[in-house]
């Protein structure tokens, strides 16, 4: 049963602790709020002001599982703060560690701080939970797939398109190495895990993955270089730095170019192209 009082006490002051630049808002210089306004609020969270208002308001409707999830990763809750909210929600928590999709605080925030650098949060499974503007720019929206073709390994045997954006050279290698990785979650994850459908469903459709999975390699890791071929730049050398949350099984991927280099000045670019030319 949701406890209305409890969750509006609860909404409000975690609202009125946060300040703008705890996620990624810019400080005006005639704000006189203490903390987030609701409005903003709203916005993180993708939901109308009102919405939001009538749950600080203890009325409105009972909110979704999928609602509260929202409001706490657009308000940076933790763990056990998310948890909380849920059961002030009526609604049972959600699983915690490598099925979770909820960013920790702290590794939202360093990627709240990169918006001028292609960069991207990921799954153990290569899921793109959240991108960057530059980063969509780099290799378009990958948050805008559902179910299997959320994960890059799998695209990569399913779609011929998700190889466009990849030095041909390097295709062998990638798909060895995406290979690879799913093998090694799921020994990691086991039977009944998301890996292991992914992997039955890819034996099933790709004779190429059954080829690679047949050769039961583990290990393969990324080149220290990435080789991109953008639709408008052209080829690209990137260095891929990476960021691991091990309570959650994410990764913040950060992708650079040597200063001097044709790469780098390309880059600078990303911001002034945007997305229309990224499929």
């Amino acid at each position: 049963m949701i406890d209305r009082a409890g969750l509006a006490a609860f909404l409000r002051h975690r609202r009125e602790a946060l300040l703008p630049e705890d996620v990624g808002l810019r400080r005006g210089p005639r704000r006189r709020t203490s903390g987030l306004r609701r409005e903003e609020v709203a916005a993180l969270c993708n939901m109308s002001t009102d919405y939001y208002a009538r749950l600080e308001q203890e009325r409105g409707p009972h909110p979704s599982p999928q609602m509260i999830a929202a409001i706490a990763q657009g308000m940076h809750l933790s763990l056990d703060e998310r948890d909380h909210l849920f059961r002030l929600a009526g609604h049972s928590p959600p699983t915690r560690g490598s099925v979770s999709e909820h960013v920790t605080p702290g590794l939202a925030r360093i990627f709240d701080r990169l918006r001028d650098t292609p960069a991207e949060i990921v799954t153990e499974l290569g899921e793109t939970l959240r991108q960057t503007p530059p980063g969509v720019a780099l290799t378009g929206d990958a948050t805008r797939y559902s179910g299997p073709d959320r994960s890059l390994g799998y695209r990569w045997f399913t779609d011929p398109a998700a190889r466009a954006l990849y030095e041909p050279g390097d295709h062998d290698f990638l798909g060895r190495m995406f290979a690879s990785g799913l093998r090694e979650v799921l020994a990691r994850r086991g039977p009944g895990s998301r890996a292991a459908h992914y992997a039955e469903l890819l034996i099933a459709r790709s004779e190429e993955f059954r080829t690679v999975w047949s050769a039961q390699e583990v290990g393969i890791r990324p080149n220290e270089v990435k080789r991109f071929v953008h639709p408008t730049l052209g080829p690209l050398e990137l260095h891929c730095q990476t960021l691991l949350d091990p309570h959650q099984s994410h990764q913040l991927l950060v992708y650079t170019a040597t200063p001097g280099t044709e790469s780098y000045e390309k880059l600078r670019l990303l911001s002034v192209i945007g997305t229309q030319t990224v499929p």
